[in-house]
């Protein structure tokens, strides 16, 4: 299976989008910075947490009105508890609370996910399902599939004090209020693993959805998320 020739049918995907009828799509651009607390347990068990907030920069129509400014958008909480179940499998499940907007938003998340060692890279593939409740919308269902592919920058593994490149791509199914829409993402991030127990990765998380049904929305967010490891 040679994955690593399949990324630069991504990024022609992405550039379509781009290059579409730039007069109906909006945008925003911000920063998306996170935090991750990583626990291992007994029996195959683990534990993740994170922290994530979104702040917006800018906001507009592409050729069109800007609207520029620091904007607080909404701040994410979430744990995921983790259990392997095979050499390489894992199930996990778990729950999301998120703040935005002075509304508080639960989400309850299951996923699958199976990590492949290849030659000089490695392949995860996540599967998940969630369900978003807040009490002034219609609940969303979401589907989702990632594909996420690790390729170290200095021999054949990522060790201490080494660079690697990580690329994600997911496909974000969602239904709310009887309404269907698809978001298509594409994260290329660039990682340092400082030691064992500390990394670090930053990159460019980009975003398209609404093009189905309704103008087009690209969203940029500028993302450095840290990685603990107790």
């Amino acid at each position: 299976m040679n994955t690593k020739g399949t990324y630069p049918w991504f990024v022609v995907v992405v550039l379509l989008f781009c290059t579409e009828a730039q007069t109906q799509s909006t945008f925003q651009l911000g920063v998306l910075p996170a935090i991750n607390f990583n626990k291992k347990l007994k029996n195959d068990w683990s534990l993740n947490s994170r922290i994530e907030s979104r702040v917006l920069l800018q906001r507009g129509e592409i050729n069109g009105d800007v609207d520029r400014g620091l904007d607080y958008v909404l701040t994410d909480f979430s744990l995921i508890a983790a259990k392997k179940i095979g050499l390489n499998s894992r199930i996990a499940g778990g729950y999301l609370i998120r703040f935005e907007e002075g509304e508080i938003q639960h989400r309850f998340i299951q996923q699958y996910a199976i990590v492949q060692k290849l030659s000089g890279f490695r392949l995860a593939h996540r599967f998940v399902t969630d369900q978003t409740f807040s009490p002034l919308e219609a609940p969303v269902f979401r589907l989702r599939y990632r594909l996420t592919s690790e390729i170290p920058l200095n021999g054949e593994s990522v060790d201490p004090g080494e660079l690697y490149l990580r690329i994600n791509n997911e496909y974000l199914n969602s239904v709310q209020g009887g309404e269907y829409d698809l978001e298509i993402r594409l994260v290329p991030l660039l990682g340092y693993e400082i030691n064992n127990r500390f990394k670090v990765e930053s990159g460019l998380d980009y975003r398209v959805n609404s093009f189905l049904a309704s103008k087009t929305r690209h969203s940029y967010w500028m993302t450095i998320n840290f990685f603990v490891e107790f």
